[in-house]
Parts: structure tokens; C-alpha cells; sequence
């Protein structure tokens, strides 16, 4: 008794103190100074250079160039690590977004059929990502995207990967999909109305309009299927639902809260449990929140607490994850398209 009470409560603690929603961002290292900027930039051109990159281009976007502080300020607090759940519902799934993620959801309803038809991920989905995104394409950023990648790519904490990123957006003007002017996006560096970071734009954005161009900026076609793409290489199953909300029992098995948890994936893949068949959850006393047995199923399970509300969530569950590594965020997209079917 003692080692199912002492592993429930560390269980909770991790679901209310690391929020398991709201989870908390990694410990801050220490770090090396950067050495001065002119040094780092003269630095990062030769990479540049060394990659390829055309002088022209390096010139028209890095010459003159500096850190940017507001971005640095909004990296450190970002929502998705300092509100738990139910805050971060009450601000991003407002009425105003179900009425609006409605209205969308028929307004392009014959484009989200023939997107779901190829890509296989159902349009709540799509509609969902969308909204929450950039409020349904109202505001896709508005930051130009090389400075602000220079910035993050200088600081030290995450610099290794947005000086990846950097690139992957030069690479991105260099192909010519899109002309330095216009590529903008959020204080993170992510683009246009489906948020990509450059990777992913350079690795999934589709131009389904067939005009030539992968337009995530302006093309309602190109958004959609360009997320659709994302999602189905991330391993999201046609025909299967994401998860459901659920009742635990006051107490689980050790068996059901057996620690470690998954250690794959993104970092919020370490606050699930390991995943079980659904007949090992009913087993286990989880039941729907109207009480009823879990219904019969082949998909496995992981167990997601979030604060006095449970999920059971599955594979596709962990595509979306790929999206955004923050269960606050994908739960609010999986409830919203909940709410569109």
C-alpha cells in the first residue's frame, strides 16, 4: 500500500508540480560565453559560405544585422510552460475560436475533403492545428525571420539548433520559395499561417494549388496540405482517434504507474506513462468520464494526468506531439477537433 500511495503521489506531483501540461522547461545549464557578435556573424557567414550559400544572398541578409533582446524576453516565458491546463484552455480554446474553428471548418469543406482524402488526417484536425496556430491564418507572424533566428542562434541555451534553423531559412530564400521581404514569421522563427520552423517547411510544405509554390503564407491550399504532410509523416493513422479524456481510480496499481516512463521522443513523452492495450487499462479501473468500460479496442495507450483531468492518448496522440512538444498545445488541438466532428 505504501509503494502504490508513495508512487500515486509522485505521479501527481509530476502531473501539478511539472504540470505535465504545463511541463517545465529543461534545467538551465551552464553555458560558454559567446564570443562577440561581429566574431560569431564573421564566423556563421564562412559556414554559410561553406555550405553553399551564395555571397549575394549572405550579403542583402546578414549585413548590418543584430540580436534582437524582445525576442530573447519572449523565449523565456513562453505559455506552453507557464500555465497548466485548464489557464491555457480558458485563453486559446475561447467561444470566439470554437465559433470561428466552426465557421472555418464549412467555409473550406470541400478543400479539407479532398486533403483528408490524400493525406489520410481528418480535417477537425487540420482546422484545429490552424486556429490555434495563427488564430485561423489572422496572424502568422509578423517578425522577419532571419534576425530572429540570428538571435536564438547566438544565445547560447538553444544556439545549436536555431543556428540550424538559421540555415534552413537561407536555404529556403535561396531556392527562391519566398522573397526576403516576406519571409516572417513568430518570435521563435516558426512560419506563416501553419507555424513550420524552416526544417519543417524545408522538409513538408506541399503546394497543392499547383501554382508553383509552396505558399504557406497566403495559399488556404498549401496550409492545409502542408500540415496534413507533417502530420502523416509523423506516423498519424487514418481511421484512428487521438485519445479521450477518462476516470481514474483513487488508487493504481504499481503495475499501471510503473516508473520510469518512456524515455523516446520529445521531452514530454517522459511525463506518459508506457503504453498499454486498452484491455490492460480497463484492467486497471480507467473507465470513460460518463463511467462507462473503455470500449473494446487494438490500440495501446499511454496515460497523460493534467492536474484533476486524465487522458488516454495513442499514436496519433504522439504525431501531434511532433507538431508542438507540449501536451497543453496538443490537447487543446485534440479537444478543439473534438468539438468539429
Amino acid at each position: 500500500m505504501r509503494m502504490r500511495a508513495a508512487i500515486l503521489i509522485f505521479f501527481l506531483a509530476a502531473a501539478t508540480c511539472a504540470t505535465i501540461i504545463a511541463q517545465s522547461p529543461p534545467p538551465v545549464l551552464p553555458v560558454a560565453t559567446p564570443p562577440p557578435f561581429d566574431q560569431w556573424l564573421a564566423e556563421l557567414r564562412a559556414e554559410a559560405e561553406g555550405r553553399g550559400l551564395p555571397a549575394e544572398l549572405l550579403d542583402r541578409t546578414l549585413s548590418g544585422i543584430q540580436p534582437v533582446k524582445k525576442i530573447l524576453d519572449r523565449d523565456r516565458a513562453q505559455a506552453e510552460f507557464t500555465l497548466d491546463l485548464e489557464q491555457y484552455l480558458k485563453r486559446r480554446l475561447t467561444r470566439d475560436t470554437v465559433r470561428t474553428a466552426q465557421r472555418m471548418f464549412s467555409r473550406h469543406r470541400a478543400l479539407l475533403a479532398r486533403i483528408e482524402k490524400q493525406y489520410g488526417v481528418p480535417a477537425p484536425v487540420l482546422v484545429s492545428v490552424w486556429g490555434l496556430e495563427s488564430n485561423f491564418g489572422r496572424f502568422p507572424g509578423v517578425r522577419p525571420t532571419i534576425p530572429t533566428l540570428v538571435t536564438l542562434a547566438y544565445d547560447p541555451r538553444r544556439g545549436s539548433m536555431f543556428r540550424s534553423e538559421l540555415f534552413s531559412a537561407l536555404e529556403i530564400l535561396n531556392r527562391g520559395d519566398v522573397e526576403l521581404e516576406n519571409l516572417k514569421g513568430s518570435w521563435a522563427g516558426a512560419l506563416g499561417q501553419p507555424q513550420f520552423m524552416p526544417s519543417s517547411y524545408l522538409q513538408f510544405a506541399q503546394d497543392f494549388d499547383g501554382d508553383g509554390r509552396k505558399d504557406i503564407w497566403t495559399s488556404i491550399s498549401d496550409v492545409f496540405a502542408s500540415v496534413a504532410n507533417f502530420l502523416q509523416h509523423h506516423g498519424w493513422t487514418k481511421g484512428a482517434r487521438w485519445g479521450r479524456e477518462v476516470k481514474i481510480p483513487r488508487e493504481l496499481n504499481d503495475e499501471a504507474l510503473a516508473i520510469p516512463r518512456r524515455e523516446a521522443g520529445c521531452r514530454a513523452t517522459r511525463l506518459m506513462t508506457d503504453p498499454r492495450t486498452i484491455a490492460e487499462w480497463r484492467k486497471f479501473g480507467i473507465r470513460t468520464t460518463t463511467g462507462a468500460a473503455l470500449p473494446k479496442s487494438e490500440l495501446n495507450g499511454s496515460l497523460v494526468l493534467a492536474g484533476t483531468r486524465s487522458f488516454l492518448v495513442y499514436d496519433n496522440y504522439d504525431a501531434l506531439l511532433g507538431y508542438n512538444c507540449a501536451h497543453s498545445y496538443t490537447l487543446s488541438v485534440a479537444l478543439l477537433s473534438d468539438l468539429l466532428k
